[in-house]
């Protein structure tokens, strides 16, 4: 099964007006370009291009078909200004999460809602350009040598780096406390002097402060790695991980789930209780995910059900017999051979495989997104009779 697919990208206010255009090679809109989504998922599902469902939502040609939906979702991402700090939950926590706040009677819908379907959501992303982005919790060392700086240059800083010795910070800058507003203000305040030494964490307190001032969030950042990923680079963002991504270009490969536990730099619902019940403040070594080198390819192979493949010459997935369910994104002229059948794709056409292996791809520039040790997706259940 080979079905050709497009989609329209989502104009979130984070995204670049430009980036995403520029990568495949159209018109930009002249609004905000944020993610084009690839995939099944209810929210922006692709259309069918082409073959007997054109017209079709891919979720649609895949149940007429009685295939299995899509345990996947590829995204070409472009930011332009931070996207909220969040972390996400595991497959346990979300089972429960979901179950509970159906139980309570809140709609699928309802903006203060945290679990809208029982799944996990491992990312992981690819640098396209170079990117910036926070991931994962610093050392408290680290940390401290940012916000020691920071209280050398305005005393209201102080009890952030008194907090983080103390090893709750993060519950008291969520808190509300009017002290934790003070120190917000004095950080954005100190920025420009801190620049002389820690230039990286000035950048993320300017960042932060033009686009959301005033909030919380700008100290939790500081607690964060802030990494400069080069084109090819890569993130995996386990469940528990705390992260924000603040500009580039990139393609990220994730679980189709909705599930988001924010932490600030939003307007949206910030759930504060269930977001420390789920997020993972390990110190992180280093964040970055290595690529694996194939024949004709480069792979990206986190701790999930899925994989992330960057083509650049002749390249086969699949052995004889084996299943082959993933998304192809062509970049250059990119040729698959799929059951034996030769199917072209021009410069950002995009494709939904479900066939035997092996699986041929030949291109200059093609992404190919795999399903990989697929567990049986859990279905959401129908939503549940609302409570008056």
């Amino acid at each position: 099964m080979f079905v050709p697919i497009a989609n329209e990208p989502r104009d979130y206010a984070w995204g670049s007006s430009t980036l995403i255009a520029e990568y495949l090679g159209r018109a930009p809109s002249g609004g905000p370009e944020a993610e084009v989504w690839l995939g099944a998922h209810p929210g922006s599902p692709a259309r069918v291009t082409g073959g007997r469902h054109e017209g079709a939502t891919l979720d649609a040609a895949i149940e007429a078909e009685g295939l299995a939906q899509p345990a996947l979702l590829l995204k070409v991402l472009a930011a332009a200004a931070p996207l909220s700090l969040q972390a996400h939950p595991d497959d346990a926590r979300a089972r429960e999460g979901f179950a509970r706040e159906d139980a309570a009677g809140i709609p699928r819908d309802a903006p203060h809602r945290s679990y809208r379907d029982p799944s996990a959501k491992p990312e992981l992303i690819v640098a396209v350009t170079p990117f910036q982005a926070l991931c994962g919790f610093r050392s408290r060392e680290e940390a401290l040598v940012t916000l020691d700086a920071l209280a050398a240059l305005d005393a209201r800083i102080a009890p952030v780096a008194e907090r983080v010795r103390a090893g709750d910070a993060l519950e008291w800058l969520l808190s509300g406390d009017p002290e934790v507003a003070e120190a917000v203000a004095a950080a954005a305040s100190a920025a420009p002097a801190l620049a002389a030494t820690h230039p990286r964490d000035a950048d993320t307190i300017a960042r932060i402060t033009e686009t959301h001032p005033g909030d919380p969030g700008l100290l939790v950042a500081l607690l964060l790695h802030r990494l400069e990923l080069s084109p090819g680079e890569a993130l995996f963002l386990p469940a528990g991980n705390m992260h924000a991504y603040l500009e580039g270009l990139g393609m990220e490969l994730m679980g189709p789930s909705d599930n988001v536990l924010r932490g600030g730099l939003t307007p949206k619902h910030v759930d504060v209780a269930e977001l420390l019940a789920v997020v993972d403040r390990s110190p992180l070594a280093d964040p970055r995910l290595p690529a694996t080198p194939l024949e004709g390819a480069i792979a990206y192979r986190p701790e999930a059900p899925f994989e992330l493949r960057r083509v650049t010459g002749e390249h086969a997935i699949g052995g004889a017999g084996e299943r082959v369910r993933g998304l192809v994104l062509a970049i250059a002229d990119t040729t698959a051979e799929v059951e034996g059948e030769a199917q072209s794709m021009a410069p950002a056409a995009a494709a939904w495989i479900d066939a035997p292996g092996p699986v041929r791809i030949a291109s200059d520039g093609a992404w190919v997104a795999l399903e990989r040790d697929t567990p049986a997706r859990p279905a959401v259940p129908q939503d549940p009779p609302r409570h008056s």
